[in-house]
């Protein structure tokens, strides 16, 4: 492999700063947003007593296990010691704070009251799945600016591995603690799987190269810097492979639930009466988050057309947010079984499945918390050398012959 140099980009154009002006026009319309729901009450959401996460958690949710994976690129390279990865390595740590940030901000400014944060990191209840994931999240932040120093600096370049090893294991326990809030909630007949676990580890793959092959793409083509395609194509078959593996998991958690006896009423609302959360199940997540990306992807002549696989991996995130929300909110809409067996009615909405609908403050702030990420990405592109000034096949693969 030849040595590969790696350069800021030059954002100097007015392509450069445009984009840096629309992202920080939704960034200040996320802030906007949650500003007007602290004051006003969170009454004027389309949360309730019932749907208490909405969709701003679903965007947070979503940014944060794909941040996950965005780093996924750097650990096959330094942890796996494939060299045609290494050369990425920088942008898929960079991508990765960028990620775990746009969704924490979300998180946070979807508390209502986000001072309060200082009192959940201060006082810990660790029989808390919140309160380890939140020493998760923070040391995610420390061990891959650590890793990200290590590469940087010429004379760390020999820890690299070490602590890319590090940044491994603990992108695994960080996704395995979010799966794990959804696992042990055993009140809600949706969540309750330990599936939940390795089923998110699993998304967070899928959701986050998906979002890395779009910005390496976009950053290539924006700043001329040529991008080969054995690198592309390595990529791409990657991305379906975890997309597959994906449906895979969802299809072991629906049969083991439907072995669960149990858990037919919920299996029933979520694939067959759920309204809009049986919609997203199988048109949003199943056709286009699933098998839309794999027919693309794998496709003999549309796996090699470029918009094909950036359509594809759009595919993906569109389907990763609509296994979210029905995640999030369809198994917060289904009502908990508090007599099994029994017929439950009540003034306060036992028995009945609750509605949500989201409103536009919510939407704004989620979207915020994606431009936050990507203008931090933007912004770090310009101001440090994380992307190469050139992956050509014939400087990523030793084995390239013109």
């Amino acid at each position: 492999m030849a040595l590969i140099h790696y350069r800021e980009i030059d954002g100097r154009s007015r392509g450069f700063y445009a984009l840096l002006a629309l992202l920080g026009a939704l960034v200040l319309a996320g802030a906007a947003a949650a500003w007007y729901m602290e004051h006003n009450g969170h009454w004027v959401t389309g949360m309730s007593n019932q749907i208490i996460w909405g969709t701003p958690h679903v965007f947070a949710v979503f940014l944060i296990v794909a941040a996950s994976g965005a780093l996924n690129v750097a650990s096959i390279a330094s942890v796996f010691g494939r060299g045609l990865y290494k050369p990425l390595a920088r942008l898929s740590g960079l991508l990765a704070l960028a990620l775990l940030a746009g969704g924490l901000a979300v998180l946070v400014l979807d508390l209502g009251r986000p001072e309060r944060l200082i009192e959940a990191m201060s006082y810990y209840n660790f029989k808390s799945i919140f309160a380890w994931n939140i020493i998760l999240y923070t040391g995610f932040f420390a061990v891959v600016a650590v890793y990200l120093w290590m590469m940087f600096e010429r004379r760390m370049n020999d820890f690299t591995k070490p602590a890319g090893l590090a940044a491994f294991l603990w992108r695994l326990t960080l996704t395995t603690g979010t799966g794990s809030i959804f696992g042990f909630l055993v009140a809600r007949d949706a969540y309750d799987s330990a599936l939940y676990a390795p089923m998110f580890i699993i998304m967070s793959f899928s959701f986050g190269l998906a979002i890395f092959v779009l910005v390496l793409m976009a950053a290539c083509h924006w700043t001329g810097r040529v991008l080969g395609d054995v690198l592309l194509a390595r990529l791409k078959n990657l991305l379906g492979v975890f997309v597959a593996a994906v449906l895979y998991f969802v299809l072991v958690y629906h049969l083991t639930n439907l072995y669960i006896t149990r858990h037919h009423d919920v299996e029933r609302f979520i694939l067959l009466d759920g309204g809009i959360y049986t919609g997203l199940f199988w048109f949003g997540q199943i056709l286009i988050g699933g098998i839309l990306p794999l027919a693309l992807l794998y496709h003999p002549t549309l796996g090699k057309s470029r918009r094909a696989i950036a359509l594809a991996a759009l595919a993906v995130i569109a389907g990763g947010l609509a296994q979210i929300y029905v995640i999030i909110i369809g198994g917060q809409a289904f009502p908990m079984p508090l007599f099994p067996d029994k017929e439950v009615t009540s003034s306060f909405f036992d028995g009945v499945v609750a509605t949500y609908a989201p409103s536009l403050p919510e939407v704004v702030l989620g979207v915020g918390g994606v431009a936050l990420a990507l203008a931090l990405t933007t912004f770090a592109l310009k101001v440090l050398p994380f992307l190469p000034t050139s992956l050509a096949d014939a400087d990523v693969d030793p084995h390239h012959s013109t």
